[in-house]
């Protein structure tokens, strides 16, 4: 979506919709400034009702083109991209970065809203009634009599609660009429009315791999099926090693394992290594896929230096050797090392730990 937009000159004020603030009458949206007044700051309700009369602006007749022509599928870029943007502006310890990238991904949620709206399916009060109802039920621990000692608990609760409710919703679907919508449905109801409720049906398949396989895990573990302790899990990536080196020829190259003809277990013998990585990263309370973010840029950064000090050199990398690929590499691994270490031990840094 972009960043910013020319301001919008219209000849005559839009008719309101019913539901649409004052703001949203006016033919311009006035600005939003929550510094000046103390008051203003409190009335977090006024500010969120403001940006939802400027995106309701936007998809106006007389509003933003762009706007206008975005559905739900062409947003989906958009959801993602801010999301990650998000993970970015937490990862680089900017609170007004962190602020600015919340606000585009809140307003992903805005947007998604005013278009279900606009078709009568459900508007931003819904979203909101729904997960404030959700989260007070599913708090019994706090709004009722369950007691829950431990954030464990908490979470084998939370589980059991979200199969009840898929079981409730699947009885609700089924004494439904059979309108056109149901109907086109059927053959999907009828599988899901002989397959009982698993608690791994609230994960969807569309996610990307490595983050499907951390909630496959932790929903898993949420009801108690975990490793005890997390040398179980060590042994169990050194097994899945081992029977992947198992299927490799000896002596053949790295590449040629695509071309084995026991490919499809090569294959599947690497999923089993990934997916028991994921599972690590997530007992020792780590996203799997942010940390994988992290060694990205870890080692693209380095691979750059190598570049550039390379380059300074008069060399190219395709000119190297693997030796001395790899003490270049060493080199810039040292050196990063280094930096660490003298972060660590600054005059600033030991004076703010003194205080």
């Amino acid at each position: 979506m972009p960043r910013t937009r020319p301001p919008h000159r219209h000849k005559k004020r839009p008719r309101a919709r019913r539901g649409q603030s004052q703001h949203a009458r006016e033919a311009g949206m006035p600005r939003l400034d929550l510094k000046g007044d103390s008051r203003a700051r409190k009335k977090i309700g006024k500010a969120f009702e403001s940006l939802v009369a400027l995106q309701a602006r936007l998809r106006a007749p007389n509003g933003c083109p762009w706007d206008r022509e975005q559905t739900h599928d062409s947003l989906r870029t958009y959801l993602v991209e801010e999301t990650y943007e998000v993970l970015d502006a937490l990862d680089s310890g900017d609170p007004r970065k962190f602020a600015d990238e919340l606000g585009d991904l809140l307003l992903q949620i805005v947007f998604h809203s005013e278009l279900a709206a606009e078709a009568g399916k459900f508007d931003i009060a819904d979203v909101i009634e729904r997960i404030y109802t959700k989260m007070v039920r599913r708090h019994p621990h706090v709004f009722g009599s369950v007691r829950a000692d431990t954030s464990a608990e908490v979470l084998k609760n939370w589980e059991q609660l979200k199969s009840e409710e898929r079981a409730i919703e699947q009885r609700s679907n089924e004494q439904r009429p059979n309108d056109a919508e149901n109907a086109k449905n059927k053959d999907v109801q009828t599988a899901a009315k002989a397959a009982k409720a698993s608690i791994l049906d609230a994960v969807p398949r569309s996610l990307p791999a490595l983050l499907e396989a951390h909630q496959l895990t932790r929903r898993a573990a949420n009801v108690g099926f975990d490793w005890p302790e997390v040398n179980g899990i060590f042994e169990k990536l050194t097994e899945e090693a081992g029977e992947l080196k198992e299927l490799l020829p000896p002596g053949e190259s790295c590449s040629q394992g695509a071309k084995s003809p026991r490919r499809g277990e090569i294959e599947e013998e690497v999923g089993d290594l990934l997916f028991v990585g994921v599972n690590l990263a997530r007992f020792l309370g780590f996203d799997a896929e942010i940390a994988l973010k992290r060694a990205n840029r870890k080692f693209a950064g380095r691979f750059r230096e190598m570049e550039r000090i390379a380059a300074s050199r008069g060399q190219a990398l395709s000119g190297l050797s693997a030796a001395e690929l790899d003490s270049l590499w060493n080199e810039v691994k040292g050196g990063d090392a280094q930096k660490r270490a003298g972060k660590q031990g600054s005059p600033s840094e030991k004076r703010w730990h003194n205080r």
